[in-house]
């Protein structure tokens, strides 16, 4: 059961990348079409994302296994601040989610989904995540542990392999 609700860490930053692509698809097309609906597995993938990985989330699942191993070598980044990014991701779905069924706004709904659309276009175009950024401002103000991620906490290796000294 401990693996069904484990997350990886390493992440290979090119599935998270064609996830994050399928999300901005999914947003877009509920934008210019009103499908709504889709917000429902939109939701799902995230909360299965967030407590299982890629297990339970066939999205997460046919990225990491079928499509970025096509893509060429993986690239490791650390998985806490992922899975933060995706809880970040479950949160603003389920709340889009709510205003669409529960409060029956389709303005709000478009609201989140517009800023749905930045995050997810940040991840899979440039590779900025958002959800990344915020957990590291996080970290900085010792909001979550340095043992949580200790390569986050620790920057040295990563400036060392990229040939530049540690401040």
């Amino acid at each position: 059961m401990n693996q069904v609700f484990s997350f990886p860490n390493p992440v290979n930053e090119k599935a998270a990348r064609v996830v994050a692509g399928v999300v901005l698809l999914t947003v877009v097309a509920i934008l210019l079409t009103g499908a709504y609906w889709l917000l429902i597995p939109l939701a799902y993938g995230f909360w299965a994302r967030v407590l299982t990985g890629p297990t339970l989330s066939p999205l997460g699942w046919t990225a990491q296994n079928v499509i970025a191993p096509r893509l060429g070598t993986r690239k490791p980044v650390p998985g806490p601040p992922k899975r933060f990014a995706q809880g970040m991701g479950a949160s603003m779905a389920t709340l889009a989610l709510v205003f669409w069924l529960v409060v029956g706004s389709h303005t709000a709904t478009d609201v989140v989904l517009g800023v749905f659309a930045i995050a997810a276009g940040l991840e899979s175009i440039f590779a900025v995540c958002l959800g990344c950024q915020v957990f590291g401002l996080l970290m900085r103000a010792g909001l979550i542990p340095d043992e949580v991620c200790a390569e986050c906490a620790d920057l040295s290796a990563r400036l060392q392999a990229a040939g530049q000294r540690p401040a």
